[in-house]
C-alpha cells in the first residue's frame, strides 16, 4: 500500500512539472507564413489551440482556401511539434475546388514568438512566425 501510494505520488507530480502549461493550450497562439511555389509568393494566416488549427491561405494562381490541422507534440519535448492538415482550395483561374494537404514543424521556445516551416501542395515551401498570447 505504501509503495502504491508513493508510485501514484511521483507519477501526479511528475506529471505536474513535465506537462505543458494549461494556458498555453486554452490561449490561440496566431501566425503568419510566407512560401513559394513555381517561383511565386505565396500567404498564410493561421491560429492555433487545443491541438488543432486553422489557415487561411492564398496561392500564387489566387486561390484561396481553408486548412484545417492536427499538431503533435512528442512526449517531454514541449517546444517542438509537428502538425498535417488537409484543405480545400477555390481556384478562380481553374473550374472546381482544389483538394490541398500539408505537413511541418513549429517550435515554440521560451518567449512570445514561434516559429515555423512546412509544405503545402499548393503553396509550395513555407517559413512561419507566430506570437504567443500568454
Amino acid at each position: 500500500m505504501k509503495n502504491t501510494l508513493l508510485y501514484s505520488t511521483l507519477l501526479g507530480l511528475s506529471t505536474l512539472i513535465l506537462a505543458p502549461s494549461a494556458r498555453a493550450q486554452l490561449l490561440p497562439q496566431p501566425w503568419v507564413s510566407v512560401g513559394v511555389q513555381e517561383s511565386e509568393p505565396t500567404f498564410s494566416v493561421g491560429v492555433r489551440g487545443l491541438g488543432l488549427g486553422v489557415e487561411l491561405g492564398l496561392t500564387n494562381e489566387s486561390a484561396v482556401g481553408i486548412d484545417v490541422m492536427k499538431f503533435i507534440s512528442p512526449p517531454l519535448i514541449g517546444t517542438i511539434s509537428g502538425y498535417v492538415g488537409v484543405g480545400l482550395y477555390d481556384n478562380p483561374n481553374a473550374s472546381g475546388q482544389e483538394f490541398a494537404y500539408s505537413a511541418g514543424v513549429q517550435i515554440r521556445p521560451d518567449g512570445n514568438f514561434f516559429f515555423g516551416a512546412g509544405y503545402h501542395n499548393l503553396r509550395g515551401i513555407n517559413g512561419q512566425i507566430g506570437f504567443k498570447l500568454y
